[in-house]
């Protein structure tokens, strides 16, 4: 499974979020409608998942799907 693959599938399961509708381009906020509380799970279990840590200056920039492929294969 590829890393967006991967991103889908936990943002999907965490926001509940049918997996068509998550595109690279999909915005947390405003797609999404994702609060703080809502993305730091997300980056606690992408954590988890890709066994990485995700500094927090970076992850305050992380608005769409694609940052935060885009970070994770910077990390891995």
């Amino acid at each position: 499974m590829d890393i967006f693959e991967k991103v889908k599938e936990i943002v999907s399961e965490k926001l509940h979020i049918s997996p068509e509708r998550i595109t690279l381009e999909s915005n947390f906020k405003k797609d999404f409608e994702a609060d703080s509380i809502d993305l730091f799970e997300l980056v606690m279990t992408m954590e988890e998942a890709f066994d990485v840590e995700l500094d927090d200056d970076a992850v305050v920039g992380i608005e769409t799907v694609a940052d935060v492929v885009h970070y994770l294969q910077e990390k891995m």
